[in-house]
């Protein structure tokens, strides 16, 4: 009987750490999805966080560049989404990419070959974060035509574009 129990409360301690190795490699990115109201690549005070809009992201091996993890999410009420991700993925390059617009007012995406259009984001135990939340940057759709509050804005942060100019 006594031996009974001592098998049986090893292996719920062994099942126990088990269980902890396997939640130190699963990780939560939780980020945000915008309209970017004023076609200028970041937010501002008039932009609009998206609901329903689709974001993926995916880990690829450095040499080859093929798929190793990919996972797809769809924004609540407020913009915010939350990709769970299984795994320590330390040898390889995620990012957090727009899929979809929920807008079809606001669904471009920059053709700006120097500008991001995904997020990247470290999904490894080994990089000094504790936390296995990581939050990318914001991620925006351009709204096809520029709010007129836009220059308004824009002069608020110090921000003018060259041809409202004086």
């Amino acid at each position: 009987m006594a031996k009974s129990i001592i098998i049986q409360a090893s292996a719920l301690c062994f099942l126990s750490l088990l269980g902890f190795a396997y939640c130190e490699d699963r990780f939560f990115v939780e980020g945000k999805v915008y309209c970017d109201t004023c076609r200028i690549q970041f937010v501002t005070r008039i932009s609009t966080y998206m609901k329903d809009a689709r974001v993926r992201i995916e880990c690829r091996d450095r040499e080859g560049s093929s798929v190793i993890y990919s996972n797809e999410a769809v924004t609540d009420a407020s913009g915010s989404y939350q990709l769970l991700v299984d795994g320590n993925h330390e040898e390889e390059i995620c990012e957090v990419a727009l899929v979809k617009s929920s807008d079809p007012n606001c669904n471009e995406l920059s053709k700006d070959p120097f500008l991001k259009r995904s997020a990247r984001v470290s999904l490894t135990v080994n990089n000094g974060i504790s936390s296995p939340v990581r939050l990318p940057n914001p991620l925006g759709f351009l709204r096809k035509e520029r709010l007129p509050q836009c220059d308004a804005v824009l002069k608020e942060i110090e921000l003018v574009p060259a041809d409202i100019q004086q």
